[in-house]
């Protein structure tokens, strides 16, 4: 299939968790051939996630995905054909010490976790922090202090009662404008460069490959894709999204579960083989 005039979006930029993935950590084949056929088309394709590149290049790997992926939160853009990272965005960890006091002197104790930079980054995991269940490596350290000796992307906060939201609120407050904060998915609370989000990372990848927001569809499911959408020609929510994604959304599709990307891309693909 040739690309048409009439195809509205020369850039497809997904999700992973919630979005693209299923809740096993699959990708179906539906998707896989929506996305494929979008490609074929002409379309790039770019994931844009939370995930640091270790935790991504499994996936990447999986699909056969050898372009650019935004991890991190939008701190690395990753070349996956060449298994190199093109840019990296460090946390500054005074700063990200003087926010988690500033947070703590507000809600009380913080559990914590790590993610460090580089192809190989650990992440590293503090005493009392719940660690997802799935096959994602983790490194659990008994002393916290552990974690600020090597350059960080990122920092992970949970609190003993806080649910994602309410914490993720009181230390937006508490911060002010130290750093940022976002909810990145169920017990994902991170502290982040500030003014870095997902709309920086896929706006320099992009650039790469000679687009712009005014090409792009974003696919998404967490209050972290927000800027992305903000950033974006048109913003697709799935149907298990966040409220407030779902709010600034141009368009609800149908669940991670149920191929909501491919229900999307399919429709696009009609629209485009008629015009």
């Amino acid at each position: 299939m040739s690309l048409s005039v009439s195809f509205p979006y020369k850039l497809v930029a997904t999700d992973l968790d919630g979005t693209l993935l299923r809740d096993d950590g699959t990708v179906s084949a539906r998707t896989r051939e929506a996305l494929a056929a979008v490609t074929a088309a002409g379309a790039a394709h770019i994931i844009v996630t939370g995930r640091a590149v270790p935790w991504t290049r499994h996936v990447l790997d999986d699909l056969g995905y050898d372009g650019l992926a935004v991890c991190g939160q939008g701190a690395q853009v990753y070349h996956a054909g060449e298994h190199k990272l093109l840019t990296s965005l460090t946390l500054d960890r005074q700063l990200a010490g003087l926010a988690l006091s500033k947070i703590e002197a507000e809600v009380g104790p913080l559990a914590l976790a790590a993610s460090r930079d580089g192809l190989e980054g650990e992440v590293l995991v503090g005493p009392g922090y719940r660690v997802q269940d799935g096959p994602l490596p983790a490194l659990i350290v008994d002393d916290p202090a552990e974690m600020w000796t090597a350059p960080l992307n990122k920092v992970y906060i949970q609190h003993a009662e806080l649910g994602d939201d309410a914490l993720a609120k009181a230390a937006r407050q508490a911060v002010g404008s130290l750093v940022d904060i976002v909810m990145a998915g169920p017990g994902v609370v991170e502290i982040l460069p500030l003014g870095l989000s997902k709309a920086t990372g896929l706006s320099l990848a992009a650039r790469r490959l000679g687009l712009k927001a005014a090409d792009t569809v974003a696919f998404g499911d967490m209050p972290n894709d927000i800027p992305m959408f903000g950033w974006a020609r048109h913003g697709v929510a799935m149907a298990n999204a966040h409220d407030d994604l779902k709010a600034v959304a141009h368009e609800i599709t149908a669940s991670n579960e149920h191929d909501g990307i491919a229900v999307v891309l399919e429709e696009l693909l009609r629209t485009a083989a008629r015009a």
